[in-house]
């Protein structure tokens, strides 16, 4: 495997030097002048379909025997190939003009990160599982998900409502499961345990003016199909953003019984600054904080869990870009990542401190490379727990780098 990932990687580069072409185009339109979203079928329905792959290694100052990079997820392994996406979706945007319009989009996904994206009830249930206990025996790597399956309605009242129904990714928060879309290629605890992935459910959008937008509706909780269905939660927000562009803030909340809790109320928010400093530095300031009442097998104590990860990228030019984020996550009781099933820290409280720098580089308009340096630490509450190498350190130090190849 060590050879193979360099081969890949190499051969890549060579694939880009000897083909690229046009400046927006994906893989596909790059290496063969065919472009399908200008046939005939998908102009004439307004369907647009794409995608991505994405892999990639992670190296850690340890070496665990079981190869876990836990509770560091989604590169959730260590000393091997980790094909976490291929997303392949179907769209259908709509017009907000003056009419009424419709559309909607289905994602389909497979790799290791679409365990971590299922919805209970749904795609969970598509493979079966066995009972084994080893690594790899009980819980099935790679996956399949539909992460998104909705439809989307835009009615003309006023400045324009939109109303998404089905099944869509979580608003809360910043960093997002799409690869595509993060600087980096690990994820903050902050996303990976205090956060929803998915809804199920209905939502609004309307923008109030140029500058104030407002999203509400009903969800059926966190990552949540059809298990429990009267379960329901309200989900919402606001975002400002200035006249010029360069600063936005972004309030939203999720609250209500969820499909994990079993009746009793999670509440969480999240609040998301950004602001550019210049056309090249850009910065990024996240706070989240919720709460699970009477927590889960608590003896009636509430769980409590709060972050706040500082984002900060540079682009060096129109390929290049360096970045670093800085994050704490405080789980009190241990109750979130104690609820994932990972992690040599499950169930003690403490504090979660990581820095990660990095790059991205993009040779052309479909390949990007992401290579990052991370450190953390964790700081259990007086019991000395450790959360790394199988729960026999303190901290650890990764190296990891994946590829995205856009179609």
């Amino acid at each position: 495997m060590k050879k193979i990932i360099p081969s890949l990687i190499t051969g890549s580069l060579a694939l880009v030097a000897a083909n690229a072409r046009a400046e927006d185009a994906g893989m596909i339109e790059s290496l063969s002048g065919y472009n399908v979203n200008e046939s005939a079928f998908t102009k004439s329905t307004g369907i647009n379909v794409g995608g991505w792959a994405s892999g990639g290694i992670t190296y850690a100052s340890h070496n665990a025997p079981s190869n876990s990079n836990a509770p560091i997820s989604f590169n959730d392994r260590i000393n091997e190939f980790q094909f976490n996406q291929l997303n392949l979706f179907a769209e259908k945007a709509v017009n907000k003009g003056s009419g009424w319009d419709f559309g909607g989009r289905v994602d389909f996904m497979f790799g290791t990160d679409s365990r971590k994206t299922q919805a209970a009830g749904w795609d969970n249930r598509m493979i079966p599982r066995n009972n084994g206990n080893s690594p790899g025996e009980g819980e099935r790597f790679y996956d399949v998900a539909f992460p998104q399956a909705y439809a989307e309605i835009y009615a003309p009242f006023g400045n324009g409502v939109t109303a998404k129904i089905g099944h869509f990714y979580t608003i809360i928060g910043y960093e997002v499961v799409t690869s595509p879309d993060n600087f980096f290629y690990s994820h903050a605890y902050t996303m990976l345990y205090g956060e929803p992935f998915t809804h199920t459910g209905a939502i609004l959008s309307y923008d109030i003016n140029d500058n104030i937008s407002i999203t509400g509706g009903g969800v059926m909780g966190w990552d949540n199909f059809r298990q429990q269905p009267g379960a329901w939660d309200f989900l919402g927000g606001a975002t400002f953003t200035t006249d010029d562009a360069n600063t936005s803030l972004a309030l939203n909340i999720i609250t209500g019984d969820t499909n994990q809790t079993d009746n009793i109320n999670t509440t969480m928010y999240s609040a998301v600054l950004q602001h550019g400093f210049t056309d090249k530095l850009h910065y990024v300031l996240q706070h989240d904080f919720g709460v699970i009442q009477d927590g889960v097998n608590r003896g009636g104590q509430n769980a409590e869990w709060y972050g706040i990860n500082q984002y900060l990228t540079y682009d060096i030019n129109d390929k290049l870009g360096a970045g670093i984020r800085a994050e704490w996550f405080r789980d009190s009781t241990g109750a979130r990542i104690a609820t994932t099933g990972i992690g040599g820290a499950a169930g003690t409280g403490g504090s979660f401190y990581a820095v990660t720098a990095g790059l991205n580089y993009s040779p052309n308009s479909w390949l990007k490379l992401r290579p990052e340096l991370r450190y953390d630490y964790f700081a259990a509450d007086g019991d000395g727990s450790k959360a790394y190498d199988d729960g026999n350190e303190f901290d650890q130090l990764g190296v990891a780098m994946d590829m995205i190849v856009a179609f």
